[in-house]
């Protein structure tokens, strides 16, 4: 198949107190065509800034991408700029942020939002951009659309809003989007609904799906293959029926193990020691080392390169050097 999209050896970095701080070491991955690949890890691995670099939206802060390169359709579009880029997001990649109540303008009606996407990437006059807006709010199951056109964001539920989010990213057709924690702010019953969307309008438009989140249940729902981050560096791959058969990576097995199962009677849901190191105050060697239970004296002193298999997964992790040998 196909990759649409290629990171190639990215590394992405802040600028703080006057000193550079780097989020995101070396990272590289693809998206095919038609795939969802779902990125994951706990909050500070640097998923979102993953997303930012790709969509390089570090305008207003002092973030850039230091080196590496990003290729979409086998363009090299980190190069790209603002006025190229502009022309390619919306239209051939799309993007739905976290909290739909802060990437809505609080001050613009819903209609005019949509509509100048449309406007803004199609030959559509305002009459037809008014009715494509509203066949799009359909489309992701707002059934008053023409009410809705006339409203403001808050007026409307957090599912709506996200529904509405959803609608302004796919109202171009794009062949990748990027959909950044799309359920967060919403209770499960519409979690649930917005992720079935998603996946019939992937289905019907066959296109490709880059899902950040923290959630593994909805990855195992979701996602063909998954990427698991850890303090800015990818430290497992795997086709998703593989990551949650045989996890390898002792991060991955300790995400895996805290999910709660049906019917299991437990005082205490496992969770994984300690927190995500800040950027500033990275450990030597393995970054997970001090939170893991499986530890050797290696883990301290060196960073495991990030090493693949006979089935095409990777995992950064010491306990695997000696499958490279043999």
């Amino acid at each position: 198949m196909e990759n649409l999209l290629e990171v190639e050896h990215v590394t992405a970095q802040f600028i703080q107190n006057d000193q550079p701080l780097t989020v995101i070491h070396d990272i590289s991955f693809h998206v095919q065509k038609g795939e969802i690949v779902g990125l994951v890890g706990e909050s500070g691995s640097g998923k979102s800034v993953t997303s930012l670099s790709i969509m390089k939206l570090f305008k207003g802060t002092t973030g850039s991408i230091r080196s590496g390169s990003i290729k979409y359709k086998n363009e090299v579009i980190s190069n790209y700029n603002e006025a190229k880029l502009r022309k390619l997001r919306g239209k051939q990649i799309s993007m739905i942020f976290q909290e739909p109540m802060t990437s809505l303008n609080p001050v613009m009606k819903i209609g005019e939002q949509i509509t100048e996407v449309i406007r803004l990437h199609t030959s559509h006059g305002k009459k037809e951009a008014k009715k494509h807006a509203v066949t799009m709010l359909k489309k992701v199951g707002i059934s008053r659309a023409e009410e809705v056109l006339n409203e403001y964001p808050h007026q409307l539920s957090g599912g709506m809003r996200q529904r509405v989010m959803i609608s302004i990213a796919l109202a171009c057709n794009p062949e990748l989007l990027i959909a950044d924690e799309p359920t967060t702010a919403l209770d499960v019953t519409i979690q649930a609904q917005i992720l079935e969307l998603m996946k019939e309008i992937q289905t019907d438009l066959g296109m490709s799906i880059l899902l950040i989140t923290h959630d593994l249940g909805v990855v195992s729902e979701m996602c063909d293959r998954v990427i698991v981050m850890y303090a800015g560096r990818i430290v497992e791959e795997a086709q998703v029926d593989a990551l949650f058969d045989n996890p390898k990576h002792p991060y991955t097995q300790g995400l895996i193990r805290s999910i709660p199962q049906l019917g299991e009677k437990i005082d205490s849901l496992f969770s994984i020691p300690g927190q995500v190191p800040p950027p500033s105050q990275m450990p030597k060697g393995c970054k997970f080392a001090p939170r893991c239970h499986k530890v050797m004296s290696i883990c301290s002193e060196k960073e495991p390169p990030l090493m693949t298999d006979e089935k095409g997964g990777r995992c950064s992790c010491w306990l695997y050097e000696e499958d490279q040998d043999d």
